[in-house]
């Protein structure tokens, strides 16, 4: 024997307001309707993630800035493929025990990974705080141009679906060349000296880049951290109490800390708005002296034994412009687009790495 069951409800809309019907009737119907309605999209503006997750192909993913940055990018979630001339090496430095999902890429496979990527950061290049050798100078040269060329290759060889949307590539501030009076930003002019001849190269090949791709040419200063860089050098002498600068100590300092330049690659990396040159420097430019008072007070270490030029010369011969001639060189852009220095002050930047 079938049963029939009668639904209680006539069909009911909100206008109807239930009229003729018992309140219990009512209300029963009411949920029924509103069960029985598509589920509308919430009209509540969701927070966005801080980043979307990329994955993002590094070159120099090894050095001194690479390392800290492999780090950020690591904790925030995004995938890795560090693109080395040494897989012994870049495993060493990121065992996979503790990077377990980067993916690490020699030479020849570079293509294949860069392709596929949302984003590049170039930051390859041969330290230039040695003697320039004729040799030494081919390999600084070779190692940021020719470096920069494969990559951008690689870039314009990708289908438009499988192209990275970003291309982050590191240059120098020595493409203003050195000066005791004159101060540079992002629309100064190049320098005639050698490595404003190789940033120019260096920033003329990345500018090949296909015009799809969003490009940021990274002009970095003086680079601060105690593993790495000038810092590293500095602060064992003045642990022996024999720091003090570098010849006449006039040369202007333009620095950077190292958290606040990988925060700079990483605004890069995620905001649309930041194209073009813009200078990985700090603020606030300094001469060397103030540089080596403020890192001597830090310490509790006098800044009173200078390293006369003479013998600077005699050490790095043409390489001893590096740390004998300066330049002030101002972020205006990075300002101008409202980055944030955690440490826009030489002192603060001291401070916090020395006491890390």
């Amino acid at each position: 024997m079938s049963t029939s069951t009668t639904p209680i409800c006539r069909p009911f809309s909100p206008r109807s307001n239930g009229r003729h019907m018992p309140i219990a009737t009512t209300f029963t119907c009411y949920l029924q309707y509103k069960l029985q309605q598509p589920a509308r999209a919430s009209t509540t503006t969701q927070r966005p993630a801080k980043t979307d997750e990329m994955t993002i192909s590094i070159t120099g993913a090894t050095g001194f800035i690479g390392r800290k940055l492999v780090q950020r990018l690591v904790a925030d979630n995004h995938k890795i493929r560090v693109l080395t001339r040494s897989m012994s090496k870049a495993k060493r430095i990121f065992p996979a025990n503790d990077y377990p999902g980067i993916i690490i890429v020699e030479e020849p496979e570079w293509t294949k990974y860069i392709q596929g990527s949302t984003a590049v950061v170039n930051l390859a290049g041969t330290p230039i705080s040695t003697r320039w050798s004729p040799e030494i100078k081919t390999d600084i040269k070779n190692s940021r141009v020719s470096v920069t060329s494969k990559v951008v290759e690689a870039i314009n060889a990708a289908t438009i679906e499988n192209r990275p949307s970003v291309f982050v590539s590191a240059t120098a501030i020595g493409y203003y060349g050195t000066s005791e009076g004159e101060t540079f930003d992002e629309t100064s002019s190049s320098g005639n000296d050698y490595l404003s001849e190789v940033c120019r190269e260096w920033e003329a090949n990345a500018q090949k880049v296909d015009d799809t791709v969003r490009l940021v040419l990274l002009r970095i200063g003086i680079v601060l951290d105690k593993d790495g860089g000038a810092l590293a050098k500095m602060i064992p002498l003045f642990m022996l109490f024999a720091g003090g600068p570098i010849g006449s100590g006039k040369q202007w300092f333009s620095w950077i800390h190292r958290d606040d330049l990988v925060s700079l690659i990483l605004e890069a990396l995620s905001n649309p708005a930041y194209k073009g040159v813009i200078n990985g420097t700090a603020p606030n430019p300094v001469r060397l002296a103030e540089m080596c008072d403020r890192l001597g007070s830090v310490m509790g270490r006098p800044s009173w034994l200078p390293v006369p030029e003479f013998a600077v010369k005699a050490i790095f011969g043409e390489g001893a412009s590096v740390v004998l001639d300066g330049q002030k060189v101002f972020p205006k852009r990075a300002q101008e687009l409202g980055f944030k220095y955690k440490y826009p002050h030489v002192s603060d930047a001291i401070r916090a790495i020395i006491s890390s």
